[in-house]
Order: C-alpha cells, then structure tokens, then sequence
C-alpha cells in the first residue's frame, strides 16, 4: 500500500473526518485538513502534500477550482476533484486546471484508492518527463553546434542559439517554416542548392552528412561553409516523426586547413626535390615515408616500399662485413639519440649494395612516445670505396716493404751458402763423399731462393724481362702441361682469338698462371671443371673494385673453378703473404702474394670474386700493348766462359 502524503481541502468538518478515516485505512498518510481555497493554498506551500483531495465548491471568495489552479501553477502538486456536482459547467472550469482525477460523491474506498495511486503514478511520470524535456532542450541550447528539429513536413519545430545566429533566425520566427525557407545551402564549387539532407533522412531512414564544400546563406546573406549531419526522430514504435539537423560553422577549420595544406605543399616539395634520401619508419621499422631521391636512388616506386619493414628491403639482415644489421635496426628504433648519426650498408631493389650516411631523429606523439624515425641519408659508397682502396693499399705497401726487405736479407744469406758451396764443388772429385752432400746444400740453396723471389715478387723488387707477348699461348701452353697432371679436372679454353698483346716477363706471368692453377687445383680435390677465359676491355666496364684502373686498354684473364669457393673473410686477406687456408705443411701462403706482386709490377691489376660453395674467380688485367709480338730467342744450355777479369761491388762480405 502507498504511503503518500495528502492534503485534504473540504468544507464539511464531517465529511473531511470520513475522507481522513478512509485514507488512513488505505495507508496514506493525511498531513492536513483545509476548509477553504486560501487556506489550501498557504498548507500546500508550508507542508508541499503528494497530492491534493479538492472539494470543487468551497465556502469563502475562492473555490476549490480557483485555489487547484494557484497549487498547480505554482506548486507543481498533483489535484484530485472530490465533487457531488457532474453538471458540464463545473467540468468545464475543472478541466482548465488539469487535474489528475475526479471522485463523484458520495464514493467507494477502492474507487478513491485507485483513482489517488493513479493520479499520483501520472504526476510523477509527467515531472520525470518534463525534467527530461528540460534537460534535453537546456542541452540543445548548451552546445557549441547548431540544431534544428523538424516534423515529418520538414517544418521547423525547434531551433537552439547556435542554429538562430548563424542562420540569422530566431526560434520564435522560425518555428512552423519550412525547413528550405530558414536552413539555405548551397554548393561553393558549383553555385547551385545543396542536395535536402532532410528529404535523404525521411525517405531512408538514415543518417546522413552534407556533401563537401556546403555553404550556408543566412537571413542577411552572409555565407558560412558549413558541416552537418541529419538524423531521424522516432517515437516509441521506431515510427519516424522527423528529423533533427545539426550542424556547424567550419570557416576556422576550412582556414586552417588550408594553411595546413600550403605548408604541406611547401614541406613536401622541399623533401621531394631535396638531393637526399628522405624516409620515415614507425615504431617497428615499417616506412611510412620514401621521398622521390629515395625512390630512385633504391629502385622502389612509393607503393611498392610504404608499409614494407626497411629490414629486408633497404636494408640487410647480416651486411657484407657480418654485421647484424637488423638488430642495429631495432636499437635505432628504441634509441634513436644513441644512433643520432650512422654509417651501414645497404641494399637496392636489384640487389646492389651501397654505403649510406644516414642522419635519425625521433618524431614524439604528445606523451612524448617515439611513433616515428626520420631518417636522411646520403650516398657514401664511393668514400667507403675510396677508404677500402687506400686501407688495402697501405696494408699492402707495408707487407711488401716487409717481404722485400726479409728477402733482400735472406738473398744475400743465400747467395754466400751458393758461392762457397759452388766453390767447394770446384775443388772436390765426385767420388769424394762430400761432393753429393755440397750438391744437396747447392739445391737446398736453389729451392731457397725460389721462396725469396716470390717475396720478391710480391714486393714487386723482382727481375723482370719485358717483352711483347701472346697470352692466350701462354696460357695454352701451360694448362695443357696442368692438364696431364691432373686428369681429374676438365679444363675449359674460352681465348679470344684476336687478343691484343701485352708487355710482360714471360717467365713472371707464367709463375703468376702456375699459382692460379695449383690454387683451383687445391679448391677442387675431388676433380671438376677449370675454366680459363681471355677478352679485351677497356678500364671504364672495370667497375666496383678496390682500385680506379688507369685509363686504357686491358687484357683480361679470368680463371674460373668449380670448387669449394670462400667467405667475404678470406677474400679479404687471400693475397696477404704466409696467408694460407691449407693445413699445416700443405703451403707456403706466398703463391697468391706472389702472384699480386707481379701483376702489380705490371702496371695490373688482380681480384678474385666468390662464394662459399660456388667456386672461385680469380681476374687479372694487364695494360694492352698495340705492338707486334715478337719471335722468341733460342736458348742453350752450354755454359758460356769467358777470360775477362770482373770487378764485383756488394755490401756483404760473404757474397
């Protein structure tokens, strides 16, 4: 049962004691009795009752329709007619009042219960309605847009402050209009009436947007771009009862846009004509960025690289030198100051390599989180080149200024060991038992000196002959002698037959071709194919090398096997003297040292391309003679002797 609070007005002391007894039987409580108008009105000011059980005829100059309205009006408190009267008069004047029932006398308890539970129920629906509609229309009102209701006529029902002063209308003139009178759009590129968002709203259901570039004309003509969005009102059933409008004025936004947009514009063709590699990566090394330079300098168009990690792309996991370069990567991107400024080699589409000198800073969002690298490189290749050139230049000069002075030495060593043994030998019969054992120090001495004219060699201090001659004979010549030696191996001739000469000691440049083909040999143990190959170039297709070839003509030798080929590593150090990847005892490492000093001696050049289990290359480029080829001289064996007296200079005793 209830347990509101009523407020009895009746001018019958007897009647309002039944009233009272009745409702407090149903659980109400009776917070005051009133006998007339006046004295209802100051009882429902001071004790403000649920509601209010009103007699329609009351004595005194304010009867209870008059005192209903004033509670009403001014109180907000729900009224119940209590009458003996049902003439249409009285109904009449009741009705203006709004009151939440009428009880006829005389009346049943339940009749009185349900008609007051009732009226109480609908006053407290309503206020909870009307707070809802004042929340709602003091929101509309509140808001920074502009908002327009309409019915399903498209006339105006509501309008907030935003909505009247941009379209110059004010809510009283503009309600009952229809919506095309007050709300003027027009498109600013063509001129012409924007499409009705409202006529799109009621005929589909759904939310919809202006098209771009809608202008607003206002009642005095001023025009506003504008941005809105319409949507359906519906009741209770989703039965559409009109639609609400909202909308706002962009002109700031449209302003600074443009302003963005210029400074874009003016960014980006600085980035895109700037004669550096411009890119940007997010937090996980995807690039988000790649100016036209970087396009053409990696080979990649803009919608091939965007959104590709630069790992595997721009840049390789493990670089020529062995170095982790992913992992550097992942370091720029979690510590960008550390790597403000780096050097690495990178990769283009085709596969090529290049150094690049890159310059990373780090792009924050507003909690200052790293989102992005902005990374700016240039190319450093041919330094790195030029580095490499000089680095290999110097290591070599010193390891040759080394091996000609070592050498130097031991010859001198040597040539005392030869000269008395030789004189020795002068002396002593055959028979004598000392004679074999001076024979066997004299070819101890020989062997010796062979290991000093390869330093020699490769210190480019050795005896040279110069002489014009045919190389592809040379190299006939002695691969044929290789050949019987080892059958195991196919030997592939690709000679050039109108080769250009060259001018060499031909006695060098065999020693050069032996080592080349021993060393293929050792690569191949188990057999397989030697390919010897000679043409003609010139030094512009010799390219991306440590060296920058002298200007001219070359003849070139390329000696290419099958074998177990070699690391970046050994590549590096495979000319070093006493630098051997034989076992133990198998070498001397001066085969290949030898062999570059010669050809440098030659005004050459010597390099060797491979890959572990690919096989080897090794190139060689002598400077090309246009000369004839000379016929070579008949040597004898018979010892020349002479009567003459011959005066020797040297600084060692011994010799």
């Amino acid at each position: 049962m209830s347990n509101s609070r009523i407020l009895i007005v009746e001018d019958e002391g007897i009647i309002a004691k039944d009233i009272q007894n009745t409702l407090n039987r149903s659980g109400y409580s009776v917070v005051g009795i009133a006998s007339s108008g006046e004295e209802a009105i100051k009882k429902a000011m001071e004790i403000h009752p649920d509601l209010v059980l009103m007699d329609i005829v009351l004595k005194g100059a304010m009867d209870g329709v008059e005192a209903a309205e004033h509670i009403r009006d001014h109180f907000d408190i729900p009224v119940v007619y209590l009458t003996a009267y049902s003439d249409d008069t009285t109904l009449q004047r009741a009705k203006i009042t709004e009151p939440f029932g009428y009880i006829l006398k005389p009346f049943q308890e339940k009749e009185l219960y349900t008609t007051i539970e009732m009226a109480i129920y609908k006053h407290t629906t309503q206020r909870k309605l009307k707070e809802s509609e004042q929340w709602l229309a003091t929101t509309l009102k509140s808001i920074g847009d502009a908002v327009i209701a309409t019915n399903v006529n498209k006339l105006i029902t509501f309008m907030n402050p935003v909505a009247e002063a941009l379209t110059g209308w004010k809510q009283e003139e503009a309600i009952g209009k229809p919506l095309k009178d007050v709300f003027k759009v027009i498109n600013e590129k063509t001129g012409k009436q924007a499409d009705d968002p409202v006529a799109t709203v009621l005929r589909e259901g759904v939310i919809v947007g202006l098209s771009n570039h809608a202008v607003l004309i206002a009642k005095d003509g001023t025009k506003r771009p504008v941005d809105d969005s319409g949507a359906p009102i519906r009741d209770d059933k989703g039965g559409i009862i009109g639609v609400v409008l909202v909308f706002r004025d962009i002109t700031d936004q449209k302003k600074a846009q443009e302003a963005l947009q210029r400074s874009e514009l003016k960014y980006r063709e600085l980035v895109q004509n700037a004669n550096s590699i411009i890119l940007r990566m997010d937090s996980q090394g995807n690039v988000t960025f790649f100016n036209e330079f970087a396009q053409h300098f990696f080979g990649y168009t803009e919608n091939e690289i965007l959104g590709k990690n630069v790992v595997g792309s721009l840049v390789p996991k493990i670089d020529s030198e062995r170095r982790n370069l992913a992992a550097m990567i992942r370091e720029i991107v979690l510590n960008p100051e550390k790597h403000a400024i780096n050097e690495n080699e990178n990769m283009r589409k085709d596969g090529g390599r290049i150094w690049v000198s890159w310059t990373n800073k780090a792009i924050h969002d507003k909690d200052g989180n790293v989102v992005e690298i902005l990374c700016v490189g240039n190319d450093v290749t041919e330094r790195k080149l030029l580095e490499r050139q000089l680095f290999q230049a110097l290591k070599m000069e010193s390891i040759g200024t080394l091996a000609g002075g070592i050498a130097h030495d031991f010859n001198n060593l040597l040539m005392g060991l030869l000269g008395n043994a030789s004189l020795m030998l002068m002396n002593t019969n055959p028979a004598d038992p000392n004679y074999n054992r001076l024979k066997s120090i004299e070819k101890q001495v020989e062997s010796g000196s062979k290991l000093t004219s390869q330093l020699l060699g490769y210190a480019r201090k050795g005896k040279y002959e110069l002489k014009h001659i045919n190389l592809n004979k040379l190299v006939k010549d002695t691969s044929e002698v290789f050949g019987r030696t080892r059958k195991d191996i196919t030997l592939y001739l690709e000679l050039l037959p109108d080769l250009l000469a060259v001018e060499a000691d031909k006695g060098q440049i065999e020693q050069v071709l032996w080592n080349l083909y021993v060393n293929a040999a050792d690569a191949m143990p188990d057999g397989g194919d030697l390919i010897l190959k000679t043409f003609n170039t010139e030094h512009r297709n010799i390219k991306d090398r440590l060296y920058v070839p002298k200007p001219g003509k070359y003849v070139v030798l390329a000696v290419t096997d099958t074998g177990v080929g070699m690391e970046k590593e050994t590549q590096q150090r495979i000319f070093d003297p006493f630098f051997t990847t034989k076992e133990m005892g198998r070498g001397t490492g001066l085969g290949l040292a030898s062999a570059y000093g010669i050809i440098k001696g030659h005004d050459g050049y010597i390099d060797v391309e491979s890959r572990k289990g690919e096989g080897a290359t090794f190139s060689i480029y002598l400077p090309a003679s246009e000369k004839k080829i000379a016929n070579a001289a008949k040597i004898t064996e018979k010892l020349l002797k002479g009567t003459e007296t011959v005066l020797l200079v040297d600084d060692e005793e011994i010799i």
